[in-house]
């Protein structure tokens, strides 16, 4: 239980921190910046989660959010063309990051590659079809309803944080509920048994890598509309941020172990940290390097009990 609770506990040591070596920290802009940043990441971990959670991995994401925010900025009322299809427009745009997961989850199951190259082939294929719509000029979203998702606030907090929340409440729903989330934590624990004890696997790891798909074209949508364009470039570092946090959360790389909300919990870490270091005048190229000890130290941390285990990522 002690173990579970570093994360947690983690988090409050580094808002203490940097609260007191700089008190505009804790103030309520900032607090305001914080939920806003820690939106996107939220929003791709949470469906990261089931991926990573069945032992598989997600590098499709830059693609998938670059293919998304294009799709987005695309169908609604733009600079580019005549189409003005509001909010389906935005569904359109998280259907085709649906699309990318059933495709990730079909190469990986029917097709038997890793999900390590299944996903990173796809990646590049998200990367030039976002290209190919870009055209080289960025499409600028012009519907006021639609930039107000990214952009607006409701009762003084972000909606794009707020919407995020509601991703993180349906995806722990499905984890808690569901037949997809709780035989995740079987398979992730132990595929043979799994497949010994009738459960039909491959359907659970398409559907897990749908759900991924399908969070990483809701944050397409939120990036087109929070920076009112769309372009192949937008989804940059948001596949490392995303991993980390799952991981720095507790969700173990092998699978079996970890959530959502704990998922929730890295990618504060991350925000908090991030955020944190710039208020205390660390160099921000710094903070890449930061993160990457950090997730080298998380992996060392929630893995340590498991050492004696040999795992692959499936």
């Amino acid at each position: 239980m002690i173990a579970d609770a570093g994360p947690l506990v983690a988090l409050i040591v580094l808002i203490v921190v940097f609260a007191v070596a700089n008190p505009v920290f804790v103030s309520p802009g900032n607090i305001g910046i914080l939920l806003s940043q820690a939106a996107v990441p939220l929003v791709i971990a949470t469906g990261l989660t089931f991926v990573i959670l069945l032992g598989g991995i997600d590098l499709s994401i830059e693609g998938v959010v670059a293919t998304s925010s294009l799709v987005f900025a695309l169908t609604v009322a733009n600079d580019r063309n005549d189409l003005a299809l509001g909010l389906f427009g935005a569904l359109l745009a998280v259907l085709a990051g649906s699309v990318f997961g059933l495709a990730n989850g079909l190469a990986n199951v029917k097709l038997g590659i890793p999900s390590f190259m299944a996903t990173l082939g796809l990646g590049a294929v998200g990367i030039g079809i976002a290209t190919v719509l870009f055209a080289g000029r960025s499409p600028r979203v012009l519907d006021s309803g639609m930039r107000m998702l990214g952009q607006g606030s409701t009762l003084g907090i972000a909606n794009i944080f707020l919407i995020a929340v509601l991703v993180l409440v349906i995806g722990w729903f499905v984890q808690r509920f569901t037949r997809l989330g709780r035989y995740g934590y079987v398979i992730g624990g132990d595929e043979a048994v799994a497949r010994l004890s009738g459960v039909r696997v491959g359907r659970y790891k398409i559907g897990a890598f749908v759900l991924g798909g399908t969070a990483s074209g809701i944050a397409g949508v939120l990036l087109g509309s929070q920076l009112g364009v769309g372009m192949p470039t937008i989804g940059s570092g948001t596949m490392f941020t995303a991993i980390t946090a799952v991981v720095l959360g507790g969700t173990l790389l092998t699978g079996g172990r970890g959530g959502v909300l704990r998922s929730f919990v890295g990618v504060l870490i991350i925000v908090v940290l991030a955020n944190g270091l710039i208020l205390i005048g660390v160099n921000p190229y710094a903070q890449v390097a930061v993160q990457g000890l950090v997730i080298i130290a998380a992996v060392v941390a929630t893995g340590w009990r498991l050492r004696t285990r040999v795992r692959i990522i499936k």
